[in-house]
């Protein structure tokens, strides 16, 4: 994994060869509640945004930041979500699969190539690279793990007002020990993934 933020050049070098480079990337496969929430984005080389990186590396307030920044100024931006009962139905790779497949066909214009985080897509109407930790090495994936993770932070926030006492606004869905121990006390709710184990034993 890159030491540093991604400083754009292998991006520039998909874009030689291909044209139009779009990134795709999730956020939420392993929570216990709430959607895989995936983003697909297609940067744009005339307006550059600093400061991009893996969202996981990022402090909240500037995630939100550049999130307002990638919306206003890449050239294409989409945000799909599956929910928990997808999730269960499909398992968390197909349904991840299925909503990144979605996100990068719903882009306009169409990409010339798409990088994804290690998922691999199938078959597309143009180029796909699936790259280990592509986030910490391409800016178009660093800039869809960023708005994927502020718009399902956002959605985990709001939900925890209407489901209290699991802590959501803290811990987004993930076992933490007071998620954990809310499962224990409180069962599960309706935005909980039945076929994980933790919720699974409880459901």
């Amino acid at each position: 994994m890159s030491s540093g933020p991604p400083d754009g050049s292998l991006d520039n070098e998909l874009q030689a060869r291909y044209g139009l480079l779009a990134g795709v990337d999730e956020v939420g496969r392993g929570a216990l509640a709430g959607p895989v929430t995936v983003a697909a984005v297609i940067l744009d080389p005339g307006r550059p945004i600093v400061g991009l990186d893996d969202s996981k590396r990022l402090p909240p307030a500037k995630r939100r930041r550049l999130a307002t920044e990638i919306r206003a100024r890449s050239i294409a931006w989409v945000v799909v979500h599956r929910g928990p009962r997808e999730i269960d139905e499909l398992n968390i790779l197909e349904a991840t699969r299925s909503a990144m497949r979605e996100a990068v066909l719903g882009l306009v214009p169409v990409p010339g190539v798409v990088v994804s985080d290690a998922v691999r897509l199938g078959s597309l109407p143009f180029h796909a690279i699936a790259e280990p930790k592509a986030d910490a090495s391409f800016q178009c994936v660093a800039a869809a793990s960023i708005l994927a993770k502020v718009t399902r932070d956002s959605m985990m926030v709001a939900w925890a007002a209407v489901h209290p006492g699991y802590d959501w606004e803290r811990n987004k869905g993930y076992g933490s020990p007071a998620h954990l121990e809310a499962l224990r006390r409180l069962g599960p709710t309706s935005l909980h993934r039945r076929t994980f184990a933790p919720v699974r034993v409880l459901a």
